[in-house]
This record gives structure tokens, C-alpha cells and sequence, in this order.
């Protein structure tokens, strides 16, 4: 039993680690050689429920914490970062439509999020729009009872696979970040199509792609909230879900860093077992405390959002401790597994050893969701303002 958890966490901690290992590890390493789409994972997700944790009970879900739904995502993460990114992308996509959504939408979209038969993504960033999201150009402009939606985004997780996208659209130009609107577009509407499939170095089995709209209608209904609501609900979500993706993080440090461990204990050199060798013990000491400084770091930020940000409240103290826990995982996870493929030597640096995998999964941990260079600044703003 892991330290400071409850029973309850426990219990879906455990639940997790027995479905990594016995649905998601004996494949990880093909998904990433292939570079196809893991729907063996997602079939594992329904089949245990995994998807309906953080969606509400009163919408057929299991209602979990934030802490615990990171917990999960942990122990995916440390054997596989595609699997665990499938999982906290659902909750990405969904969170728009449960943090401001009607309850018309709620009651149509979040069962089937919670059960899996429902495939979520976001969809924000654009070819001139990533870290800078005000500077959105993709359009929505109204026309009697549909929104009718133009513009191109890219790097769009689960793009493609998913069956319903939150996306986000400038509906007042001259109103800058307040003129930006948030809507539920299904797979199926005519005008939106997928187009490039991007050919990734990390978390290969996660589909990234571009989504085209031409004259893509959508009905007045799928509005979330209201017109310019959209960049305050994407700040929203991405408070509540960079916590996840730090959870990834942590994870992908914690494998890296078990494999390391057996690694020097069975390999030797000079007649002694690697173990044995000072400089390597200091290497393991020193990934050791970085990955649980994270973690910890994590879990305060996680317990913290769910206090502070119950039914859609804002604090400060959410935006700082969301991009700490990002910032700090993201970058411990890249520094870990770059020192468990030196500890490897040559074998690290081979593909029949998952460390190199590892190591090129934790890379967009400092990119996607708020690049680090991005949560320096809202921390340090977070501080001035």
C-alpha cells in the first residue's frame, strides 16, 4: 500500500496496476514500433469502468476526486504513457461540457464519456495558436439556429478516433480572448473532416491529428455556456486536467526508474553487480527524490484543486499549483529517463529495452497541455498579479 492513500484510492491504484499489467504491458512495445491506435486499451477502460471515474454519479459515473483519478493515470503511466494519455484525454475532452455545459448536454454526453461508448477530444490549438491561445482564427459565426465553423486546428489528441470534440472558435473577432466561444461538435457533422495524421517520436499510439471545418454547421444548442465563455473554460479545463498530465509524468519517471533499479542489480561489470558501483547508487538516489518530490508535489496540487474548485469556482491557487505539478513532473520525468538509458549504457539505447521508449514518451510532458516555458509563467504571474 502506497503511503497517504485512503482505502478507497488504494483499492484503484491496485486496480489499475492489474490492468497494466495484464491488458496494456505485453503490447506497449508493439503500439509504439506500429504507431496504431491501441483500441485494446480502450476496450480494457470499458470493460473495468475506468472511463466513468471522474465523470459525476448522477450521470452514470463513479464520481472519483481529482487525486484519485491522477493515481490511476500514475500507475498506467508506468508502462505505458500512450495508454495512460488515452485516459486523461477523455477526461480533457469531456471537462468543458461538465464544467459549463446545460444540463441538456450533460445528460446527453456524459454517460457515454463514463461508459467508453463515447470518445472524447479537445480541440484549442491551431497553426498560429499554441501557447498564445488568444490569437485563435478559427471562426464561428451564427446564422439563424446553427453556428456555422471555419478554420483548421492541429495537434488535436484522439483526433480522428474521438466520437465528440469540445472545440473552441473566435465568435468576436474585436473582442480578443472575450470574443472566443466554446462547442460540441460530433464526428459525423458535415464540413468537418480529419486531415494530417501526425507521425510522432513519443506516445505513438496516441492519434494526433489536424481537424478541418468548412462551413461546418453546428446547432445553437451545442454552445457551451455562453458566446465568450470559451476562454475562461478553456482555463478552467486546463487547470483541472494538467494534473493529469503530471500524473503521466510521474509515472513514466516511476517505470523508467524501476526498470533502472533491476537493471544495475542484475547486469554486472568488473565481477560486481552494478549496484554496487557509488556513482550509480548516487544517480538512483538522486532520480529516487526527484520522482518523489514530484509526486508529492502532484498529490498537494490534485487535493488542492478538488478543495478550492468545487462546482466551477476560480482560485488562484488552482492556475499556480496545476503548472507546479506540471512543471515539476514533466521535467523530472525527462531527467529520469534520460539517466535510466545512461545507467543502461548501449542496452538503453536499444529498442529491446523499454527505457528508450520511456524517455521519448516524457519529452511531450514538457509540451503539450502549456509547454514548461508557459507554467514558469503562470506560476510567476501567479505570484505578481
Amino acid at each position: 500500500m502506497q503511503f497517504g492513500l485512503t482505502q478507497e484510492q488504494e483499492m484503484f491504484r491496485q486496480m489499475a496496476a492489474d490492468v497494466a499489467k495484464t491488458a496494456i504491458a505485453p503490447k506497449a512495445a508493439e503500439v509504439d514500433q506500429t504507431g496504431e491506435f491501441p483500441w485494446h486499451v480502450v476496450d480494457a477502460y470499458r470493460q473495468q469502468d475506468i472511463y466513468s471515474l471522474t465523470v459525476p454519479e448522477e450521470y452514470g459515473g463513479a464520481g472519483v476526486d481529482l487525486l484519485t483519478f491522477c493515481i490511476v493515470v500514475e500507475e498506467i503511466a508506468k508502462v505505458d504513457a500512450t495508454a495512460a494519455i488515452i485516459l486523461a484525454v477523455q477526461e480533457l475532452g469531456l471537462l468543458p461540457i461538465l464544467l459549463g455545459g446545460s444540463e441538456e448536454q450533460k445528460r446527453k454526453y456524459l454517460p457515454g464519456f463514463g461508459s467508453g461508448e463515447l470518445i472524447a477530444a479537445f480541440g484549442l490549438t491551431e497553426p498560429e495558436a499554441g501557447s498564445d491561445v488568444s490569437s485563435l482564427k478559427m471562426k464561428a459565426v451564427r446564422k439563424g439556429d446553427k453556428y456555422v465553423l471555419n478554420g483548421t486546428k492541429v495537434f488535436i489528441t484522439n483526433g480522428g478516433i474521438a466520437d465528440v470534440y469540445s472545440i473552441f472558435a473566435v465568435t468576436d473577432s474585436e473582442a480578443k480572448h472575450r470574443g472566443i466561444s466554446a462547442f460540441i461538435v460530433e464526428k459525423d457533422t458535415p464540413g468537418f473532416s480529419i486531415g494530417k495524421i501526425e507521425d510522432k517520436m513519443g506516445i505513438r499510439g496516441s492519434q494526433t491529428a489536424e481537424l478541418i471545418f468548412e462551413n461546418c454547421e453546428v446547432p445553437v444548442e451545442n454552445l457551451i455556456g455562453q458566446e465568450g465563455d470559451g476562454f475562461k473554460l478553456a482555463m478552467m479545463t486546463l487547470d483541472r486536467t494538467r494534473p493529469g498530465v503530471a500524473a503521466q509524468a510521474v509515472g513514466i519517471a516511476q517505470g523508467a526508474f524501476d526498470y533502472a533499479v533491476q537493471y544495475v542489480q542484475d547486469r554486472k561489470q568488473f565481477g560486481k553487480p552494478l549496484a554496487a558501483f557509488q556513482g550509480l547508487q548516487f544517480m538512483l538516489a538522486d532520480m529516487a527524490t526527484q520522482i518523489e518530490s514530484a509526486r508529492q508535489l502532484l498529490y498537494k496540487a490534485a487535493s488542492l484543486i478538488e478543495a478550492e474548485g468545487k462546482d466551477g469556482k476560480i482560485s488562484p491557487y488552482i492556475n499556480r499549483y496545476a503548472a507546479m505539478a506540471k512543471l515539476h513532473a514533466a521535467e523530472t520525468a525527462m531527467k529520469v529517463t534520460t539517466d535510466a538509458v545512461q545507467i543502461l549504457g548501449g542496452y538503453g539505447y536499444i529498442k529491446d529495452h523499454p527505457v528508450e521508449r520511456m524517455m521519448r514518451d516524457a519529452k511531450i510532458t514538457q509540451i503539450y497541455e502549456g509547454t514548461s516555458q508557459i507554467q514558469k509563467i503562470v506560476i510567476a504571474r501567479s505570484y505578481l498579479d
